[in-house]
């Protein structure tokens, strides 16, 4: 195993320092431009998310009574339903790009900075260890050098050694002198052998040493360096994959949500919706009379004339005429005005005088020109009005409901005070039942109103039965003439239905509102200190609540405590820890499990 590893080492490129350092260099800015890509697919996914968000939003229904009409057609849900699930298709993009910063781009940022200092360090090292071996190397070479001086500076004066001894002529002292001389270079010569030698084993000893063994370590932990790099580099692109794969499931939720809102769409109910927003109660024409133009050629320009024609035009024929009828571009003229004889309409024109309209229709008409519509919606069809003041009494009674839950809790609250003094004030609550009281008085007032007005709509509703189309036929026919001083204006100027009659001043006139009762109800024993509440659930603290004023209790996060009281509309809920510590918490503080066999059981935050 150890051979493999070796046949594998970067030892082997220990002549290759320039090009592993140019090869770790290369790596490191691979990891700099994977980084930098993964950047800018965040960043591409930020972009996509906030422009998804911004084309939710802007196809969101604006708040408008068109709009909130609008949401009644299944198809209209539908569409509202995948642009909310489109904005949830857009967090998860947003979560992709976070996790993409956080667990990618971070990390590698950090590793980079880390195998930069360490690739620097080994080649710190590299250098270190190949700058020692060649001045070794210099300092052999210097021994080798002066070795091989000496050696000749030897050989020559031993040579003139010779030469003196062999010479006859040459003094005994001068052989002496090139003897000594030839000696002591050969003594040099010997020593510097000898420096040589010991030198020259010591750099083999240091160059073994660096090339088998500091080169080989140091390129050992640059390899182990590299495949660390190489390794983090396929977790970061594993991670990069993961963190889409993550997302998957609640990106199939939105899309399974958007499918399932258009399988929800209904075109029959939504067909059935058209007729009951549009249905306006009225029952169709009467067959059209026939009118002989033959006679009225015949016929002069008399009093008695003029009068049978105006009796003519004011005789109803039933309760459809003045009535506004589909596909007729001119709402101000009535289906029948032209079927008139011509010579009737020249009688009305010399011997009619100019018509004043009703007060209250121009008045009325004034205020649909200028957007806004009577209170009552007399300019509304009898089934459509009949609709919207049903719509606006119920939510009356919604708004006087919560009132009366409001004072109830109020009063509790302040029979609470009254037991026990030290909870608070008991004076500091009337001012607020005062004004619930009068809000309640204003809404039953309102509502009674709507009621009237609700009840004529429903008296004036045609009948569906003959007997009722034919007795009303003709209580139309036996009206008094006093009654069609304002009927010319059944249509109001904008050409929408008005009420015969001002149902406004009837209601007012017909209507003693009842006052309610400011008396104080009657309180049960539940706040009695010496009677133990049974629980009636438990719940469990959402938030921290430190509860400094009296009768309240202070709670820890996530802490669960029993419920002895429930919340009655005024945003606190009665709990108990244990025996003795017992009070009220904010109710959008916990989150309570009421009991099944609890009366209203429910599960609320």
């Amino acid at each position: 195993m150890g051979e493999e590893r070796m046949g594998d080492c970067w030892s082997h490129t220990k002549d290759q320092f320039d090009n592993l350092e140019k090869h770790t260099q290369w790596g490191i800015e691979f990891v700099e431009k994977y980084t930098k890509f993964v950047k800018e697919r965040s960043e591409i996914e930020t972009s996509y998310a906030k422009q998804i968000r911004n084309l939710s939003k802007k196809y969101q229904p604006k708040k408008n009574s068109r709009e909130e009409d609008e949401s009644k057609y299944t198809f209209c849900r539908a569409f509202l339903t995948s642009l909310n699930e489109l904005n949830d298709y857009a967090g998860q993009h947003e979560v992709i790009a976070e996790n993409l910063t956080s667990q990618i781009i971070c990390e590698l940022s950090r590793y980079l900075q880390e195998l930069k200092s360490e690739r620097k360090s080994h080649f710190h090292d590299g250098r270190k260890a190949q700058q020692h071996i060649e001045s070794s190397w210099k300092q052999l070479e210097s021994c080798k050098r002066r070795f091989e001086r000496d050696c000749k500076e030897a050989d020559r004066a031993q040579q003139y050694f010779e030469r003196m001894d062999a010479d006859i002529n040459v003094t005994k002292a001068d052989v002496e002198k090139a003897r000594q001389h030839a000696q002591s270079r050969h003594q040099m010569a010997s020593d510097s052998k000898s420096d040589y030698s010991s030198y020259l084993q010591k750099f083999n000893q240091e160059q073994n040493e660096h090339y088998f063994t500091v080169i080989p370590n140091i390129f050992q932990k640059l390899q182990d360096m590299e495949e660390k790099r190489i390794d983090r580099v396929g977790v970061c692109m594993k991670t990069f994959a993961d963190v889409d794969r993550q997302v998957l499931p609640i990106v199939g939720k939105c899309l399974d949500g958007m499918t399932k809102a258009a399988e929800s769409i209904e075109p029959k109910t939504d067909s059935k919706q058209v007729v009951e927003s549009y249905k306006s109660g009225f029952e169709p024409p009467g067959d059209v009379e026939f009118e002989d133009y033959g006679q009225a050629m015949k016929r002069t320009a008399s009093n008695t004339s003029l009068t049978n024609s105006r009796e003519a035009k004011e005789k109803p024929v039933g309760k459809s005429k003045g009535k506004l009828w589909p596909f007729i571009k001119n709402k101000n003229k009535s289906p029948k005005q032209h079927k008139e004889p011509l010579s009737h309409r020249l009688n009305d024109f010399m011997t009619s005088k100019p018509k004043m309209h009703c007060l209250r229709s121009l008045r009325r008409g004034l205020s649909l020109k200028l957007g806004s519509g009577p209170e009552d919606f007399s300019h509304l069809p009898p089934e459509q009005r009949r609709k919207k003041l049903q719509g606006k009494i119920d939510e009356l009674n919604k708004d006087i409901q919560k009132e009366m839950d409001q004072r109830d809790a109020l009063t509790k609250m302040k029979d609470v005070y009254v037991k026990n003094p030290q909870m608070g004030d008991p004076a500091s609550v009337d001012p607020r039942l005062s004004e619930i009281a009068q809000n309640i008085e204003k809404l039953q007032f309102e509502a009674q109103k709507f009621e009237g007005w609700l009840a004529e709509v429903e008296e004036r509703m045609p009948s569906k039965s003959d007997t009722n189309r034919r007795s009303g036929l003709y209580e139309t026919q036996n009206n008094t003439t006093v009654s069609n001083n304002c009927a010319q204006d059944r249509e109001s100027p904008d050409g929408s239905y008005t009420e015969e009659q001002n149902s406004e001043t009837q209601v007012k006139a017909n209507i003693n509102p009842v006052l309610p009762t400011s008396s104080t109800p009657e309180f049960d024993d539940e706040f009695d200190d010496e009677e133990t509440l049974p629980t009636i659930g438990t719940c469990k603290a959402l938030y921290p609540f430190e509860g400094h004023n009296e009768g309240t209790i202070s709670v820890a996060e996530g802490e669960l405590l029993y419920v002895i009281e429930e919340d009655k509309g005024d945003g606190w809920t009665r709990v108990r820890r244990n025996e003795d510590e017992e009070g009220y918490v904010p109710s959008s503080y916990v989150e309570v499990f009421l009991e099944t066999n609890a009366k209203g059981a429910m599960t609320y935050i």
